[in-house]
């Protein structure tokens, strides 16, 4: 394997199509010549005429931090979907609100990373994210004012959930955390 950018990128490159391909077969629910070419030519159309950006990951994987973020997801997944089931199931009619949460690291990766994992929880969704000032705008199901700085801790703590996986001691120390697990 080559560390060379351009290869490292060929073999990038080839892979997305490879997917772009196996997308659009599924798409058109048939495995044949016709459709894997077809899908060969659009998934290199893709990669070619619009490119992705490049992410500069400066990080490690750190793999407890990596599993303590997976199991809060977990988590948070199971509880939310009950919570939600519970306020479908019950008829009354819930308090929404949309909070605002700035947060610590400025990468587009990490906001990013922390907006998903908030929208695959169910109650809350990004509905903006402004990533010059790292803040994100996420609208919440059911909450009561009492509730608005819980749920604004609780995005921060994705964040730093995401941090503690994944960024450079350096990183941290830029959003105030260190290495150990203390603020």
């Amino acid at each position: 394997m080559s560390l060379h950018p351009r290869r490292r990128g060929v073999g990038a490159h080839i892979l997305a199509v490879a997917w772009l391909a196996g997308v659009w077969v599924a798409l058109w629910g048939g495995l044949s010549v016709a459709n894997v070419l077809a899908g060969v030519v659009i998934g290199v159309l893709v990669v070619r005429v619009l490119p992705m950006p490049s992410i500069d990951f400066h990080g490690r994987v750190r793999p407890i931090g990596l599993l303590r973020l997976v199991r809060h997801f977990v988590v948070d997944l199971v509880v939310a979907s009950l919570q939600v089931a519970w306020i479908a199931l019950s008829g009354r009619r819930p308090r929404s609100a949309v909070i605002r949460v700035r947060l610590r690291s400025h990468s587009d990766l990490y906001l990013t990373l922390t907006a998903q994992l908030c929208s695959l929880i169910p109650g809350s969704v990004v509905v903006e994210a402004l990533r010059t000032d790292g803040v994100l705008y996420v609208h919440l199901l059911d909450v009561a004012d009492a509730d608005l700085a819980v749920a604004h801790a609780d995005v921060l703590g994705i964040e730093e959930r995401v941090l503690r996986a994944l960024a450079s001691d350096e990183e941290l120390a830029e959003a105030g955390l260190d290495r150990e697990g203390r603020r």
